[in-house]
């Protein structure tokens, strides 16, 4: 049986580190939204386990490649756009509309702390986001929406309307550069901070997982709620087994 009492001791004990704070940044993983009803793509069972993800050389390199990629984008749209914020989303911006959380650096790519509520700019999204689409070559976006109606009518990968580019979805795929001004923003916050709490993260993709590490070593008190044990555990002032929703919803007081 759960010890009840020790979880609340944790939970106060969070409660007080997020009080004590001056300046926290938040980074979330896949765990915060699967709890929203996202599908996490890396674990056992996941996308990536059941499809080989498609690379980006290959997207560049092969209309076959850039219709199944849009293929699979366009199949995972109910998922994407019946997710809403829960209870973790919810008291992430509850402790950056208090001045808490002067950032939130994501690995999520799924909109849902804007969402939320939380302002763009204090989100960094460090794989990008899937809610909308840009052309590679001259940055012009698109809607999902509008370009799944013109793929469901004539099966074509979309092309930009200005240049004739390619039109992917505004995210990291495997074997593309991390966006620089996005990872710049993310050390530059990390370094800052006092506290630094992850969120769903196994922290195994690097070098996005790199930054929990960084706030440790230049001076933050680390605290990771997952689940799942992480590598980085060892490395933790707090460690939460538990479900972000209820562990972060109750340490912030929102329901």
């Amino acid at each position: 049986m759960p010890d009840m009492a020790q979880d609340d001791n944790d939970i106060a004990a969070l409660a007080r580190m997020i009080e004590r704070s001056r300046r926290a940044v938040v980074f979330t993983g896949a765990g915060i939204s699967t709890e929203s009803g996202i599908p996490d793509f890396r674990s056992p069972g996941g996308i990536w386990t059941q499809m080989a993800p498609i690379y980006f050389d290959d997207f560049l390199a092969s209309d076959a490649a850039r219709r199944e990629t849009w293929r699979r984008r366009f199949a995972m749209e109910g998922s994407f756009c019946a997710a809403a914020p829960n209870r973790g989303h919810r008291a992430v911006d509850a402790l950056v509309r208090r001045g808490k959380v002067s950032a939130v650096i994501t690995q999520n790519i799924d909109g849902l702390h804007q969402a939320s509520g939380i302002p763009g700019e204090q989100v960094i999204e460090l794989h990008g986001n899937t809610t909308y689409a840009t052309c590679l070559d001259c940055g012009d976006r698109y809607e999902i929406e509008d370009l799944r109606i013109a793929f469901e009518r004539d099966g074509l990968a979309p092309r930009c309307k200005r240049c004739n580019g390619f039109v992917k979805t505004a995210t990291v795929s495997f074997g593309q550069a991390m966006p620089q001004e996005a990872m710049r923003r993310a050390e530059i916050e990390t370094r800052a901070a006092d506290l630094f709490i992850v969120l769903g993260s196994s922290l195994v993709v690097y070098p996005a997982a790199g930054f929990p590490e960084l706030a440790k070593h230049t001076g933050a008190n680390l605290v990771i709620v997952n689940r799942e044990p992480t590598g980085l555990d060892r490395l933790a002032d707090m460690v939460l087994h538990e479900a972000i929703g209820d562990a972060m919803g109750a340490a912030v007081g929102i329901n």
